[in-house]
């Protein structure tokens, strides 16, 4: 725990000062209480007081005292609180890849399996949007919070060609913001023959970008998820740098063999590898995370964890007015409690 006003601290010294005092009482009343011919006075000063009702109001106005006084100083603590989050973009491949059975009953469908899990578990005011991407990106559906049409999207997935990682994220970042001008051709010629799925006409210039810290921008998220490398369009580290410069976090997934494999259907074959150093780099550059999930069940996992990250987030928050309400809590039991017992406070 941390303090705006740590100044206000010292004052605390004055608990054991006020306790102190309070002993001294007690013993200057039990020295007067002797001169007293009554017994039943001297009892009462000798017996009751020194009953444990004696002396809990005193006892907990201190505690109030102290809680007053930390809340001063203004405490800050880490809380977990509900997150800002309000758009998620589900980046997910769909090259012939994805067909691969390593990850039961082929890596397509456990990752559909797996993101449909996903939207289920999140809250229903957060808006989630679908890419899907092998040698081009599209957008399968915009942000929504229907659950039935994100469904739908997921389950219409075709496989196709190639894999274009960079593509993916800047069309997740043209899709979040559609007025920014955001466009594939501007990250390079190499990308200008990749199909884009927003319509360039009448679009205006992309708008120059002051750039904010790494993840920042706290109200939308990429999750990304691939099985293997790029072999086409945008550098997924340049488009990285593009999400990063927003604030925009990219988690990235990865799925499938990291040492490479010969994966063969339909008449043809195609090598493939999962380029772990890339997506960390991505996942790194964003101030994001990166996962790896061999099985359908790590997968799920992974999704677990993101939809932990994503709803909820730890915040460092002023808690003065807790302590505040603790000491008017224990100030009026104390007064309570001695007028109960004693018809009088403390």
């Amino acid at each position: 725990m941390t303090f705006l006003w740590p100044q206000f601290l010292w004052l605390l010294l004055l608990v054991p000062a006020l306790v102190l005092l309070y002993l001294w009482l007690i013993r200057r009343k039990k020295k007067l209480a002797v001169r007293y011919a009554s017994l039943s006075i001297v009892r009462e000063a000798l017996g009751a007081r020194q009953s444990l009702r004696r002396h809990l109001p005193p006892v907990l106005f201190l505690l109030a005292i102290t809680a007053m006084l930390i809340a001063a100083a203004r405490p800050l603590a880490v809380i977990t609180l509900p997150s800002n989050q309000q758009t998620i973009i589900l980046a997910m491949d769909v090259s012939g890849s994805m067909r691969a059975e390593d990850v039961k009953p082929n890596r397509l469908v456990a990752a559909q399996e797996a993101a449909k899990a996903f939207i289920k578990d999140l809250p229903r005011n957060v808006k989630v949007g679908v890419v899907a991407f092998a040698g081009s990106a599209n957008v399968a559906q915009l942000p929504t919070t229907s659950r039935d049409e994100l469904v739908a999207a997921i389950d219409s997935f075709q496989l196709q060609r190639a894999t274009a990682t960079g593509n993916a994220i800047v069309v997740s970042l043209a899709t979040l913001f559609p007025d920014a001008g955001i466009d594939i051709a501007d990250f390079g010629p190499q990308s200008r023959q990749q199909g884009i799925s927003l319509d360039r006409a009448g679009r205006k210039p992309a708008e120059p970008v002051k750039p904010v810290p790494p993840g920042s921008y706290s109200s939308a998220a990429i999750i990304m998820l691939t099985d293997g490398q790029r072999t086409t369009g945008v550098d997924p580290l340049d488009a990285a740098k593009a999400a990063a410069d927003r604030g925009v976090r990219v988690y990235t997934v990865g799925v499938g063999t990291v040492d490479g494999e010969t994966i063969g259907f339909e008449g043809w074959s195609m090598r493939v590898r999962l380029d772990e150093e890339t997506l960390k780099a991505v996942a790194n550059r964003t101030a994001a995370e990166y996962f790896y999930a061999g099985t359908a069940q790590d997968l799920h996992k992974v999704y677990e964890t993101l939809s932990s990250r994503l709803t909820v987030e730890k915040k460092e928050t002023e808690v003065s007015a807790l302590f505040a309400v603790a000491a008017a809590a224990l100030s009026l039991l104390a007064a309570g409690l001695s007028l109960l017992w004693f018809n009088r406070i403390l």
